[in-house]
Formats: C-alpha cells, structure tokens, sequence
C-alpha cells in the first residue's frame, strides 16, 4: 500500500477529481487502482480566494505496480510505501473485575478495554445517564434552577458531551490509540469522517447517541453501570487501594481507575484528606466571545466562505506581563452555555450541534493563571481561586449569564443592549460588569491580546463583540500524581483523565483512559 500527500484540488471538486489527480500524480491509470481513502483532507486558503482541499491518501494497486510506482518517483517526497496503524490492546487471561469511577471520555474508554478483556468493569457515575441527563439540562436553562448532580459537568459522558463534541488532539501517538478511539466512535455513531478531517467534530446532539451505544456495548460485554452513585470514600489498607464506598454499601476491587473530571470537587477535597499525593497546577481563566459565524469564516476563507463548514480558529499570544492569552474549545455556528454545577457559582462553556449552524462563532479568551493568583504550595487553592470568581459572575446578574459588549469592558461601562448581533446563549442572560470580575493585570492582558488577535482575523476585535463571563473550568486545577505504573501513592488506584491532571479534551482524556486500562492489565500479569 502506498501513501499519497500534498493532493490539492478546488474545493468544488467531485469524488472523480480526486482519483483522477491520484492516478496522475502515481502515473498509473484509474483501473490500476485497487482501492483508495482518504487519511487526512484539509483546507487551505492561504491564497484567497483561491481555496483548496489538501489530501494525503492511501492507495492500493494491482499486482506489483507498487513496487514499479516507487522506483518511478523516488524523488517525490510525497510518495510512500504505508502501513494502516492498528491499536492493540494487550489481553489478561486472568479473573479481575475493576472499578470505574466516572462515565467521561477516560472513564468509559477504560471500562470499554476492560470489556474487550472480559473483565466486566464495574462503572460509577454521579449523575445521570445521557438522556435523563439532558432533561436535567434543558430544564436548567429555561428556567436557571440547578441540579448539582445532574449539569453540564455531572453525567454519562462527561463535560465534553454538551460542548462541541471536538475531537482534535495534540497528543504524540505512535501506538495508534488515536486512531482507535475514532473509530470506535464511528462504530457506535459518529460519522466516518471524523477519521480523516483535519479538524473532527461530532457534535452534542450526535455525541449523545454515540455515548449510549457505546455504554450499552460494555454492558452487553458483562460491565455494570451505576448511576446516581457518587463514591464518597475509598477503602484503603495498607498504602492499597481494597475498594470505595458508595452510599452505605462497599464495593471491592484491588484496580481502581480514578477518571472524575475537572469539577470532581469534593472528591478532590476528599482525596486530599486521605493523604493522596497532588499537587494545584496552573490553568486558564477568562471569558466566551462571540462574533457573527459569517465575519469569522469570510476572514478565514475569503469570498467563497459559504461553500465550507463554518470556519474555526485558534489563537494565542504571549504578553510582556509574562501572560499567555489564547482560544479556546472554539465553537462555530454554536451557543455559549451555562455550565454551572455548585449553587450560587457560575460558569459558561461552548457548545455546537452537529450541523454547526447557530449563526455566531464562540470560543473562550482564557489567561494563563497559576502562583500570582493562588498559592500553589496548597493542592486545593486553584479550586477556591475557581470558586472566588465563579461567585462574582453568579453575583454580578444574580444568576444569569452576565455579558459585556468587548468596546464596553474595556472603558468599565456596563452594556445597556447588543451592538450589530445578538447572543446566541443556553441559560437567561443580562447585562453586568465583567470587567469587575478579574484582576487589573488580566483584565489588561485580554485587552491587549484582543488588539493583537484584531490583526489576525479582521473584526475580531470589534467593539460589539459580546463576552460572556466567566470561563473558568478549562482545565483540572489539580494533577493527582501518578508513578512509572500509572499508579497514586496509593498503591491500585490509577489517576485518568483530565480530571486527574493527564488530558484536555475528550480524545486526549479518551486515550489517557486507554493507557490506563493498559497499565492496569500489565501491572496484573503473573
């Protein structure tokens, strides 16, 4: 099999195009050609208006043509022999049931190598399954009630369900895990193009359905889901972990896979009380901004923006304060969400439905935060920094999303009503003081990045554009360390997943799951 890179064709071509320009670049005619796909398809508009689909593809020939085609275009750098990357799963021929504690991206991953093991993994979830999960959720923001057990953070399938369903990753994989995960995803319901875009989204709505075929196949494989069942403590004896407590009934299991998420707060304050070993990290705080999806692609692609998706960015500065300001978790064509789950504390996320078609672009604008905000000798002070300005945005609008038109924070007048666009939102909203919320030196920062991101994509800077407030939960606050065996100082239990420190996003946090469930079953052969 050959690889294929650099195949560049204008982005109204058809199927046809694309094999004819594949034959033309190995020299080899189209019935030569056994059977094509495509690996990775990208846009480039860096010479707008002309616009390009850019494809790398693998190939099959007949007969020996391979090996004539390579001796052919030694010279072409883009012509190579491939191999298609497979996952392997390592096996354990032995009896091991173990624990699950979360139904996210990591927690569901690792349940699901477990299940392809025959190890009927036991998985516990604090909130509810999807669908229950998602009344909860939309009775919330209609009416701004919360059920701190059932949000946007609690619940099968963790925070990244109710997002954009994003599955890009920056993570180095030569074991093929990314590529599993993927698949696995387009097995229980995702489309198949996930597997090659170079920016792959699901989308809540699908994400949604993929989760709970993905749960009923490892319930159909011997796990067991709990639902509504938050573990309150952990039986350990010994520096080992012997099970956890749920309710009043005990569970026992020697592998325990802690994958709680960013917000686990309580079972962080817990762990720490039982002397685990963690430590506060720095993150990112900030706001949602919105802009009209139109303004965003046009600047992206140029005049023929309508003929694509709905264009993406990703943005980042680093300041003279010694700042980081960046994008982030992008959402085009979707809504800025009330994420909250603790009363009187609130937060907002992004979210998108699979056709991404709501009429404004949002991502959050974040500030790197860490030892000038907490102190970071305490594992739990990143938590309470969290807590401080969540309380200040749910005060702010008395539990609406407060939102500040951009030209407004920056003179510190409270906005009275929508520029050229209104806010496309999840959750009541009102107008408030956001620029109250952060320190002096934040809130300059995001100023000044605003100015330079002005000068990467034209108008994103505008005066009109809406932010909303606050984006604190971007990533965990806390890493709960773990050694050379993916183990805590606990000996059996396993940290995973964003929550723990080890991932951010759902494909990331999905192949820390795997990796874990790999250690777990190395860590268990005889």
């Amino acid at each position: 099999m050959l690889k294929v890179d650099q195949l560049k064709l204008d982005i109204s071509h058809s199927s046809d195009d694309l094999l004819s320009l594949i034959s033309k670049k190995l020299r080899v005619k189209s019935s030569d050609i056994t059977s094509w796909a495509i690996l990775k398809k990208s846009v480039d508009a860096r010479k707008k208006p002309d616009v390009y689909f850019v494809y790398s593809v693998s190939v099959e020939l007949d007969g020996n043509l391979e090996k004539k085609v390579l001796d052919k275009n030694k010279k072409d750098n883009n012509i190579n022999p491939y191999s298609k990357k497979e996952y392997s799963l390592p096996r354990l021929d032995k009896e091991l049931r173990p624990i699950v504690i979360g139904a996210g991206p990591a927690g569901l991953f690792a349940a699901y190598a477990f299940a392809l093991n025959n190890m009927q993994p036991i998985i516990f979830e604090r909130g509810k399954e999807v669908d229950q999960r998602t009344t909860d959720i939309l009775k919330f923001w209609e009416t701004g009630v919360l059920d701190t057990k059932s949000n946007v953070q609690f619940g099968e399938g963790g925070a990244g369900t109710f997002s954009d369903g994003k599955l890009n990753t920056l993570v180095n994989d030569k074991l093929g895990r990314n590529k599993f995960v993927l698949e696995t995803f387009v097995k229980f319901g995702a489309p198949s193009n996930i597997l090659y875009d170079y920016k792959p989204h699901i989308g809540t709505d699908v994400l949604k359905d993929v989760i709970k075929n993905l749960r009923n196949e490892i319930i159909r494989l011997g796990g067991e889901f709990h639902f509504n069942c938050q573990v309150t403590d952990f039986l350990i004896e010994d520096g080992k972990i012997k099970g956890v407590l749920v309710g009043d009934k005990k569970y026992f299991s020697e592998n325990v896979v802690l994958a709680i998420g960013h917000s686990a707060r309580d079972t962080f304050k817990k762990l720490y009380d039982l002397g685990f070993d963690m430590e506060a990290k720095d993150f990112a705080v900030g706001f949602r901004i919105e802009h009209p999806q139109a303004i965003i692609s046009q600047s992206m692609y140029g005049p023929r923006f309508d003929e694509l998706e709905p264009a993406a960015y990703k943005l980042a500065c680093n300041l003279n304060n010694g700042r980081g300001v960046y994008s982030f978790c992008m959402c085009p064509g979707g809504y800025v969400v009330n994420s909250s789950s603790e009363a009187n504390r609130l937060v907002v996320n992004g979210m998108s439905y699979s056709k991404r078609d709501s009429k404004n672009a949002n991502s959050a604008i974040v500030v790197t935060v860490g030892g000038r905000e907490f102190d970071k000798t305490n594992p739990l002070s990143g938590i309470e920094y969290q807590r401080t300005i969540e309380n200040k945005a749910f005060e702010l609008c008395n539990g609406k999303i407060p939102q500040q038109l951009f030209g407004d924070y920056k003179t510190g007048k409270i906005s009275s009503n929508y520029g050229d666009f209104d806010s496309v939102t999840k959750g009541l909203t009102d107008f408030g003081p956001l620029h109250e919320i952060f320190s002096q030196e934040i809130r300059d920062s995001i100023i000044d990045a605003m100015g330079f991101f002005g000068t990467k994509i034209k108008g994103f800077d505008r005066l009109d554009s809406i932010l909303s407030g606050v984006e604190s939960r971007t990533s965990s606050p806390v890493r709960i360390k773990r050694n050379e065996l993916f183990q805590s100082n606990v000996s059996g239990l396993y940290p995973c997943g964003e929550g723990a420190g080890y991932a951010g996003g759902i494909t990331s946090a999905a192949m820390d799951g795997l990796k874990v469930a790999e250690a777990v079953i190395a860590n268990n052969k005889e």
